[in-house]
């Protein structure tokens, strides 16, 4: 079982950067890849970026390609999600989650544990 625990949201105006930070309470963190997904009042759950457990290999969402970066420190059992460029669109909660799987995930189904999510508001 592994739990995670994301940190890090808050208010910030269009232009702006955030980091999330995910926290996973298991060791050995590294044997899990892990994906951030969003949702947006009113809307489904969206993939965003993912992280792969072994060599770090990363894959991000068209929408936040290029403004976004994900990254992980296995010593501290924690995944990033640093956010630069923010847009109106980006407010969402923002979830991660782990999977025990050695390939890139991208869809929600690939994930088997989830944190309780951080909201994230950019303001105009």
């Amino acid at each position: 079982q592994v739990q995670l625990v994301e940190s890090g949201g808050g208010l910030v105006q269009a232009g702006g950067s955030l980091r999330l930070s995910c926290a996973a309470s298991r060791r050995a963190f590294s044997n899990y890849a892990v994906g951030w997904f969003r949702q947006a009042s009113g809307k489904e759950r969206e993939f965003a970026a993912a992280i792969s457990r072994s060599f770090g290999s990363t894959y991000y969402a068209d929408s936040v390609k290029g403004r976004f970066t994900i990254s992980r420190d296995n010593a501290k059992n924690t995944v990033y999600l640093q956010m630069d460029s923010l847009k109106p669109e980006d407010t969402a909660v923002y979830y991660c989650a782990a999977a025990a799987i050695t390939w890139l995930p991208r869809r929600s189904n690939e994930f088997d544990y989830w944190g309780q999510g951080t909201r994230v508001t950019v303001s105009s």
